[in-house]
């Protein structure tokens, strides 16, 4: 009896004392991390040290990836300074009189009108591409610059020239002459994805501020219609960049450059979070040209595109708004060599499908003069494959706008026949019927129709006379669709809207 009454306490203390502890079997050996544990009291203790030790240790990682980033790129970045000589005009205090007084009131010796010469100061950022000194940066931070010249991280101050500039892209390359120059690794930024991590270097708002370095991640690939330059593909970010970052290296998380930091998008003219970076592909290919050339080639097929909306796709009555609407096709161009007209809608280019007119006038500016290329178009529902071998890109011309008027109730917009002085600065076949005013607070207006835009067609048909253009709206009811092609500044641009 005494030894089952011992055995029953034993059992009973044991319960007591066994219900509060718990068990956690991971493995064995110690240091291992699989270990046999036992503890007494709430769980708290145990789930504490688990953060503590393995989310810590990983933090710690990653916090050394981005040290390591940052000492690897900080070397390859630079300070670019610029100097231009400006002409400053003084002022007199008879200029209030008019200068017609000059005579009167002059005394020996007083400054020339046209002012004393000063020195005017630019700062910006670049980074190091090659090690014999070539160095990427923005045409905004040296253009016009009479002298240009960086600073290294290892502070030396060295004079540098310019090899050449690429404005339509807001790239240029400069090159100095030095030792132990650290350039940086050149990226492939199609491989980048939205939410990557990255970082921005640069001198912000001065050079006491030099290499400053900030985090952030890709916040979207293929900015375009932002206004920054002719040739827009932008990588968006919200790593921190301010003025004096314009040039400096974006790089991600393997301390490759993929990007070169170039603008802001701000209310304020500080950083909001929104910043803009020249994709390395595309840098690397006007560095390339610059170095090599001394000028950027581009491809060039003749036309003028644009992106198709929801209203172009309805009046043109096709499945989808994708792809690139043709509006001017110049004469004697590649395009109109291969037959494509005003109307045509591209669908793919070299057998990848045309998203937008952004993209495909990227992809055939980044190709060289004589590439022949394979176009996929619609004209009328019909699809067509033509090859066509790509120009070289002429410089722009200028041409006259138009006129003034006021705005028709009905339409959203006046018009007005086109006078003889107007359609000779035009040129022949510019049209015959030209719009006067735009009322804001309509359709027409958000649809993009403009004072000065020539009508050439009203639904599909040709306005060969101001008579032609009243007869085509003058049935049309509140709420139908208008499809408009229109002549602006010697491109044709179509337009659709609801009355």
């Amino acid at each position: 009896m005494k030894s089952l009454l011992l055995v029953l306490a034993g059992i009973a203390i044991g319960a007591l004392v066994f219900s509060n502890l718990e068990f956690s079997f991971s493995g064995f050996g110690s240091g291992s991390g699989k270990e046999l544990s036992l503890s007494g009291g709430p769980r708290y203790a145990e789930a504490k040290n688990t953060i503590e030790d393995y989310p810590v240790q990983s933090l710690r990682s990653f916090n050394e990836a981005f040290v390591q980033i940052a000492e690897s790129a900080t070397p390859s970045v630079v300070t670019v300074y610029t100097e231009k000589t400006v002409s400053r005009r003084m002022m007199s205090p008879f200029d209030f009189f008019g200068h017609q007084f000059d005579d009167f009131f002059g005394f020996p010796g007083m400054e020339p009108r046209e002012g004393r010469k000063q020195i005017q100061q630019g700062l910006g950022s670049g980074v190091i591409v090659t090690d014999d000194g070539y160095i990427l940066t923005n045409n905004h931070v040296i253009d016009g610059a009479d002298a240009v010249f960086i600073r290294t991280s290892d502070n030396r101050r060295l004079d540098a020239r310019v090899i050449g500039t690429d404005p339509k892209t807001d790239l240029a390359v400069i090159k100095v002459t030095a030792r132990n120059l650290k350039p940086i690794v050149l990226g492939d930024s199609d491989r980048l994805r939205v939410g990557e991590w990255v970082i921005a270097i640069g001198s912000p708002l001065g050079e006491n501020l030099a290499r400053t370095v900030t985090q952030g991640i890709v916040s979207a690939k293929g900015r375009a219609n932002v206004g920054l330059a002719d040739y827009e593909d932008f990588i968006q970010t919200d790593a921190a960049i301010n003025p004096g970052n314009s040039g400096g290296p974006l790089v991600n998380i393997n301390g490759e450059l993929v990007g070169i930091n170039t603008a802001i998008a701000s209310r304020t003219g500080g950083f909001e979070g929104i910043g803009f970076a020249v994709p390395s592909n595309m840098a690397r290919k006007v560095m390339t040209a610059l170095i090599t050339k001394g000028k950027v080639t581009r491809g060039y097929l003749g036309v003028s595109i644009q992106d198709i909306d929801d209203n172009l796709a309805k009046a043109m009555q096709l499945e989808r708004a994708e792809g690139a609407l043709v509006g001017t096709v110049v004469a004697r161009s590649p395009a109109a060599a291969a037959g494509i007209a005003t109307g045509d809608v591209i669908t793919t280019f070299n057998g990848a499908p045309v998203k937008g007119s952004v993209e495909l006038r990227n992809t055939i500016a980044g190709l060289a003069p004589g590439t022949e290329v394979l176009l996929t178009f619609l004209r009328e529902g019909m699809k067509r494959t033509v090859r066509v071998r790509l120009g070289q890109q002429p410089a722009p011309e200028a041409i006259a706008p138009g006129a003034q008027g006021e705005a028709n109730r009905a339409l959203w917009f006046t018009a007005a026949p086109l006078t003889t002085d107007q359609a000779r600065n035009l040129g022949p076949g510019s049209g015959h019927v030209v719009i006067t005013s735009v009322d804001q607070s309509g359709n027409a207006y958000r649809a993009g129709l403009r004072k000065g835009d020539v009508i050439l067609a009203v639904n599909r048909k040709p306005v060969d006379s101001f008579a032609a253009f009243g007869t085509a709206v003058r049935n049309l009811k509140e709420g139908e669709l208008l499809f408009l092609l229109v002549n602006r500044q010697g491109n044709k641009i179509y337009f659709a809207f609801n009355l």
